[in-house]
């Protein structure tokens, strides 16, 4: 097996939710075998959001800002991003919730590394969700999972409910 991967190379997938949401992506770490470290490619066009403000209580999450430019939401607080800056994103409540959101007029191009601890909790401040999964962390093989449940306080929701 080659561990090396060329990002030109990837085949990139398209993920998309309501107006808000859009990214091209690909996963890097898990074809190249590795399971304890998660890697994906994104492209995310300008003015779009790959994923919603967001925490994880088990997982620390890095992103390495490869081309374009854009804003990080995190804890509370907005911070510009650029071409060569890195962003690392602890476990933690919504004091480490985070959120990419590409500007400029070229896509934001990011590598989003991630420790693959499960079970995770994902919370979100901007819908007051929690996600909950377990049998494969977030951004693993979702066929794996024993549980993924998206709630508001005692009641199931849709994973997207109340994002924008």
């Amino acid at each position: 097996m080659n561990p090396v991967i060329c990002l030109k190379d990837l085949a990139l997938s398209e993920h998309a939710h309501g107006s808000a949401f859009e990214a091209r992506l690909a996963q890097i770490a898990a074809p190249l075998g590795a399971r304890r470290l998660g890697a994906r490619y994104l492209e995310v066009p300008p003015g779009k959001k790959a994923w919603p403000y967001h925490s994880h209580h088990a997982n620390d999450e890095m992103f390495v800002i490869l081309g374009g430019r854009g804003r990080l939401r995190f804890g509370g607080q907005d911070h510009a991003v650029a071409e060569g800056d890195v962003v690392v994103c602890p476990a933690g409540g919504a004091e480490t919730a985070h959120q990419l959101i590409a500007e400029g007029e070229a896509p934001l191009r990011y590598l989003a590394i991630s420790s693959m601890h499960e079970p995770d909790v994902m919370a979100y401040p901007d819908s007051g969700k929690l996600t909950i999964h377990a049998g494969a962390p977030p951004g693993g093989d979702k066929a794996a999972r024993r549980v993924d449940l998206s709630v508001r306080a005692d009641s199931g929701v849709d994973y997207w409910e109340g994002e924008s």
